[in-house]
């Protein structure tokens, strides 16, 4: 064959669309001549199509009917790790040996039977990392049509496959949430009568014996706890409204340390690195200081033995690309908070479930389950998010992510107890609840301290009322949540009335929402349920005084 050489080769590829002739000597004359364009130019595509494949980001390989590499692309290599030379030959299961052999039969019938295959399979690279791709099977022919190899394409979806389900366990808590919600304001107003009454006994019968005294006493108590384990669900569900204000986390860290260098085992080394120029947060720093004693007393459980735990806090800027790489922050300034152990770890089937409430690993007696569950539901409810990452016997770090300051007003909302039992000077009192425990309770309570009192349940009976006694009604204490008319419609309908008229709300729950609504209606404070005899008396005397 005569072929062009030098400058003449270079001119001959430049143009490719001229027929090309090879010719065969014979005496020292051209005797034949074939045209030999067509196999150059199916060559070249040839090249630009191997080419287009290796700068492709998918793998992309061939394997024969009995799982044997053939072909091994250059996106093959960057995603597994192995090379060309590596795999050349090797059947496929060897390399990921993450396939399952019942998945993979039906993979090759279902390619040898309807000519293609597509599903997703869990796989492992040569550096051990477990990855999830998407595959794409079709059957290659050979020359006389028979079924010869398959091409493979696979695309790593494992990130996609890790935001999925950060995704699903968010809904799945944002569900859990608002039904602990719903059942923690069943479970107020059950509670809320059990304490009334076991303060209103010892009142109504002075000569109760000390046994029956002690009996009521521990009631009260286990009224409380049960309302303090309601309050955990409540800030699990983001269902509560507290104090809030400008912080300083540096004092809020302070006072955990001091805390627990006292109280930790001295097996236990506390090391702590705060930045010196924390930003304020707003929000409330009992349940800020909540958070890190339960993650604190948690590392403290997972190392029995003994360990380092480290509390950390920095600023941080979450720009547009940090905000990419971690779907739940947004861009702007945050106090990023670290809680790391030594401990056991934890193991990997339960990492998805640490925060869902009532699940707990520690035996019966020594623990509710709900201290993670409150600590997402603080963190959340702070418009913050909270990260684990965990190995077992190396141990765990939690990581949250908290706003930098902003300014957030409140409603005043008294909580604590008190021992001042102020009396009233024979004021009359609209109760309205359509729970008839709590409206009988609070009526005996009121009554056995000098008020008068007047009871609806609901707040259709409340305005019929009230338009009857306006003269003499001097507060109106009433429920938010009742049937026929809830407490915020009704309030309304009362301050057309009588726009001076004071109001009091009572409620299982305090959203910001609803304190918010209240606000613009007129309401300066909440009595949440369950409340004490105390606790009512001190809001009925603000409310009239003020």
């Amino acid at each position: 064959h005569v072929l062009p050489e030098g400058d003449r080769k270079e001119r001959w590829l430049e143009h490719l669309s001229q027929p090309i002739l090879s010719g065969l000597y014979a005496g020292g004359r051209i005797e034949h001549y074939t045209d030999i364009t067509e196999r150059i130019l199916s060559e070249r595509k040839i090249h630009e199509q191997a080419t287009l494949i290796d700068i492709a980001s998918d793998a992309i390989f061939v394997r024969d009917l009995s799982n044997r590499i053939l072909f091994w692309s250059r996106g093959a290599e960057r995603m597994y790790g192995w090379t060309k030379e590596e795999v050349i030959n090797r059947v496929a299961q060897e390399l990921f040996n993450q396939e399952s052999s019942s998945q993979l039969e039906k993979a090759i019938a279902t390619t040898l039977k309807k000519g293609s295959w597509n599903g997703e399979l869990k796989q492992l690279t040569k550096d051990n990392r477990k990855i999830i791709v998407e595959s794409r099977w079709t059957l290659m022919p050979n020359a006389q049509d028979n079924p010869q190899s398959i091409l493979v394409v696979n695309t790593n979806i494992t990130e996609k496959k890790q935001l999925e389900q950060q995704l699903l366990h968010a809904q799945r808590l944002e569900t859990i949430g608002t039904l602990a919600g719903g059942i923690a304001h069943d479970l107020n107003n059950i509670l809320t009568p059990i304490l009334g009454f076991t303060q209103l006994l010892p009142l109504k019968i002075p000569e109760l014996d000390e046994s029956s005294r002690e009996m009521l006493n521990l009631m009260r108590k286990s009224a409380l706890r049960g309302a303090e384990i309601v309050k955990q669900v409540l800030l699990f569900s983001r269902d509560i409204e507290s104090e809030w204000k400008s912080l300083n986390l540096k004092q809020v860290f302070e006072e955990v340390l001091a805390l627990i260098r006292e109280t930790f085992p001295k097996a236990i080394v506390i090391e702590d690195y705060i930045a010196a120029n924390l930003w304020q947060v707003e929000g409330d720093a009992t349940q800020l200081h909540q958070v890190l004693m339960n993650l604190c007393l948690n590392a403290r459980d997972a190392m029995p033995e003994g360990g380092k735990l480290a509390l950390s806090a920095e600023n941080i800027l979450a720009d547009e690309q940090y905000s990419l790489t971690n779907l739940q922050i947004k861009m702007g300034n945050y106090i990023l908070i670290s809680v790391t152990d030594t401990g056991i770890g934890i193991p990997s089937e339960n990492i998805d479930r640490i925060f869902d409430p009532f699940f707990t690993t520690k035996k019966p007696g020594q623990g509710t389950g709900l201290g993670l569950s409150t600590v997402l539901g603080i963190v959340q409810n702070h418009g913050g998010t909270i990260e684990v990452k965990s190995k077992p016997r190396l141990g765990t770090q939690f990581k949250i992510y908290l706003p930098a300051s902003e300014e957030i007003g409140s409603t005043e909302i008294i909580t604590g107890d008190t021992n001042t039992m102020p009396l009233g000077q024979g004021e009359l009192i609209l109760v309205v609840d359509d729970e008839a425990p709590i409206r009988e309770v609070t009526k005996a309570s009121l009554e056995k301290h000098n008020y008068r009192v007047l009871t609806a349940s609901d707040g259709i009976d409340a305005i019929a009322i009230y338009a009857q006694k306006s003269q003499e009604i001097q507060v109106v204490l009433m429920d938010l949540v009742m049937p026929e008319m809830d407490g915020l419609t009704a309030m309304r309908a009362l301050k057309k009335i009588n726009p001076k008229l004071k109001l009091i709300a009572t409620s299982g729950t305090a959203t910001k929402e609803k304190v918010s609504t209240a606000e613009l209606i007129g309401i300066k404070s909440f009595l949440l349920k369950p409340y004490t005899a105390e606790k009512l008396l001190l809001h009925l005397n603000q409310a009239i005084t003020s």
